[in-house]
């Protein structure tokens, strides 16, 4: 086989086995978007490839070809390739692309072949076709697991619960959201682009293990910023739903596990203790102010007095008990309505109501009537 004909694109492959790609497009294309199991090692910088593309609309690609080449040269091109070889060193499996599996992989190839002899295979389409393979499974006609959405009142803990499932794709967990106005991490969100390519590698895994379902919690279409594709929103819209019930007292107790313990302590990681309490009460503030319409005045300014004065008493007394007023004010007034409304709507769709357990029971028996 010839260095030009040693392509692989067998993409299917590539997301079940989570093969190493080696990402050959510049740093501010990576950011755009990546593969999950991708790393960036360009084989030009931001400026470089800016300054080529320049060359390549006044001058042609002959020319962008050439200052390439100058650009990238000498030990600038040295360590280029020894960073790749390191990885390949690392991962012997590794692919290579970059954006449409053209001029850049193919030069990279080269060079690679030049410093050990080994001829490494390139996506055939590159970042392009690749990613069209991965949007093409996310169309609900591609996808044979049934959908079985986990739904349920604010705080009880469909998130901890789906996650003890084999079968489930976390969409929250996907998008780095908890799905809610007050659903920001401290590490921000991934690229609409990344969350599209992460949700259908999760899908392709899910199908090749021969599940037949697949486990989601009920989010809409919007898990923070990033959004699913519409024709798939609906299909989940449109799958068997389960309610998780749970008492309101451990709704209100998940919620400042969740919202306040681990909430803190996120920032806390990031910020130093003191500045990450500060950073914290912040983002809470800011969340209440973006649901303020909706709340209304004067249940905005309960919450909010409720929240100072909680904030407070723990700083002085290490005690979060006063936290769960503000919750509790929250749940009843603001997120239980709003569920008892979304409830009226997908009445149709509900095929069970239950504890953690008992929906477990009825997930065996779901399975064992779709392998009949």
């Amino acid at each position: 086989m010839s260095l030009k004909d040693c392509t692989y694109n067998d993409y299917r492959n590539i997301v079940v086995n989570e093969i190493p790609l080696i990402d050959f497009r510049a740093p501010v294309e990576f950011e755009k978007g990546a593969f999950i199991n991708a790393v960036n090692l360009p084989i030009m910088n931001n400026e470089e490839r800016e300054k080529v593309g320049i060359c390549y609309k006044e001058k042609g690609n002959e020319e962008a070809v050439k200052l390439g080449h100058q650009l990238v040269s000498g030990d600038i091109k040295k360590e280029r390739v020894q960073g790749w070889v390191d990885f390949l060193t690392k991962n012997p499996n590794a692919l290579i692309y970059c954006f449409r599996g053209g001029q850049r992989s193919q030069i990279a190839q080269e060079w690679i072949n030049e410093a050990t002899g080994i001829m490494v295979p390139r996506l055939a389409g590159g970042y392009k076709e690749f990613r069209n393979y991965l949007i093409s499974s996310l169309e609900p006609e591609n996808i044979k697991a049934q959908p079985i959405i986990i739904s349920g009142y604010t705080g009880a803990g469909k998130t901890i619960f789906i996650n003890e499932i084999e079968e489930t794709v976390d969409l929250e967990g996907l998008a780095n959201h908890r799905g809610s106005a007050f659903g920001k991490h401290v590490n921000g969100q991934p690229t609409q682009i990344t969350f599209d390519n992460n949700l259908a590698y999760k899908i392709i895994q899910n199908e090749e293990k021969g599940h037949k379902i697949m486990i989601l919690e009920d989010e809409g279409r919007n898990v923070g910023r990033c959004y699913l594709p519409k024709s798939l929103a609906q299909h989940f819209a449109d799958s068997p739903h389960i309610i998780l019930e749970v008492s309101f007292f451990q709704r209100v107790n998940n919620t400042l596990e969740e919202y306040v313990y681990q909430a803190q302590k996120e920032y806390q990681d990031v910020f130093g203790y003191e500045e990450g309490l500060v950073q914290w009460k912040r983002q809470m503030e800011e969340s209440f102010f973006q649901i303020k319409r909706k709340l209304g005045g004067e249940l905005y300014q309960r919450i909010i007095n409720s929240f100072n004065h909680a904030y407070e008493y723990q700083i002085e007394n290490k005690d979060f008990d006063y936290h769960k007023n503000w919750i509790e004010y929250l749940l009843k007034e603001y997120y239980d309505p709003m569920y008892e409304y979304q409830l009226k709507r997908i009445q149709d769709k509900i095929i069970f109501k239950g504890t953690e357990k008992e929906i477990l029971n009825r997930l065996d028996l779901f399975k064992r009537e779709l392998q009949i």
